[in-house]
């Protein structure tokens, strides 16, 4: 079987590059004898993972995605040398020739839920991309978790159920750790961490509200965030917190190991990483209590209501002080998550390509 990757993510450090670098990793090292071939723009510089063979489009990253949406070429199909069936990551602008059936990963639909959380260019882009329709138009569609398959058909997405396809993503293996670890750091107060894009929709916002509170009520232990975005001043400054920026895998993998907890204060997630890659740390988390905290990582969390900020505090509060607690639901979210492996989900998704080129 050769597959045609829109690999146009590679490389851009975000969560959907990490699935995308995770995913066909896994899936080159679990299937040798198929051909996987990312596809890229012209002006992007990256790596694929051994295994994996790299096409470059003749046209930069704008000018290609611009004349996929609009006229239909150049076909991804077409731009791997042929191809059996192709796998896009994640709604894109894209064209795929009509004899090439393709599977469509979606992780969250943020795009449509909360489209106020993007930029006017990020809404554009969602715009061309056409979500819905290149869902519609998909052999087969797989989402990361069961919040996230629910989510699609209570928005009435033109969707069959059977071609929909929960494949859950997994701890990455470069930050990932064992159960023993070293606790809190240097600081001996400890530290509490927060991992993501500082964007709206993780819940930034309440966070700084929290953290407010959580120091009048005599929390010691300061929040390292790593993370970038538009709301980063929302926190800069604040005291007992501290903003590293983006963090290489190696030092993000010491923070993990080091934290009493982590922090996830999202309104919306399709998946949710950094509580299931803390938890490889034996490490536990205060989150938000949306459906796919509990699909990953069962009760063993500390959860809050969305959005509401005094909670939040409490739980903070709570969490720092009490190491019975977090030892309890660190050793609780460290079994949950034995279960998510990349070689387990590449495997899934494997048979999802499979089923694909079988309804040409």
């Amino acid at each position: 079987m050769r597959v045609a990757i829109d690999a146009r993510h590679l490389g851009q450090g975000r969560g959907i590059a990490r699935y995308l670098e995770q995913m066909l990793a896994a899936l080159a090292a679990g299937f040798p004898v198929d051909e996987w071939v990312a596809v890229v723009p012209r002006d992007r510089e990256m790596a694929t993972p051994e295994g994996v063979e790299l096409r470059r489009s003749a046209l930069p990253s704008k000018a290609l995605f611009t004349s996929a949406a609009f006229t239909g070429f150049p076909r991804i199909d077409r731009l791997a040398g042929g191809a059996d069936v192709a796998w896009i990551p994640a709604p894109a602008p894209i064209a795929c020739g009509r004899k090439t059936p393709y599977v469509l990963t979606i992780h969250d639909l943020s795009f449509e839920v909360a489209p106020e959380d993007f930029t006017s260019y990020e809404r554009r882009w969602h715009r061309a991309a056409r979500p819905r329709r290149l869902a519609a138009r998909a052999a087969e569609v797989v989402v990361d978790s069961e919040a996230t398959r629910r989510a699609l058909f209570d928005a009435d997405w033109p969707l069959d159920p059977s071609r929909v396809t929960v494949v859950h993503a997994a701890p990455s293996a470069a930050v990932s750790g064992p159960a023993d670890r070293r606790t809190g750091g240097s600081d001996p107060a400890g530290y509490l961490l927060y991992v993501g894009a500082l964007e709206p929709r993780k819940g930034i916002e309440t966070l700084a509200e929290a953290m407010a509170e959580a120091r009048k009520a005599g929390l010691r232990a300061p929040l390292l965030v790593v993370g970038e975005g538009r709301l980063a001043s929302s926190l800069e400054g604040l005291p007992g917190v501290r903003l590293l920026g983006r963090q290489s895998d190696a030092e993000l993998k010491e923070l993990y190991s080091g934290a009493l907890a982590l922090v996830m204060p999202s309104t919306l997630e399709g998946f949710g990483l950094p509580p299931v890659e803390a938890a490889t740390h034996g490490v536990p988390s205060v989150v938000s209590d949306l459906p796919i905290f509990e699909e990953t990582l069962g009760k063993a969390t500390l959860s809050f209501p969305v959005n509401d900020s005094a909670a939040l505090a409490k739980a903070l509060v709570l969490i720092s002080g009490d190491a019975k607690l977090r030892a309890k639901l660190g050793s609780e979210a460290h079994e949950a998550v034995q279960k998510l492996t990349w070689a387990a989900s590449a495997q899934s998704l494997h048979a999802v390509l499979v089923e694909a080129t079988e309804r040409r």
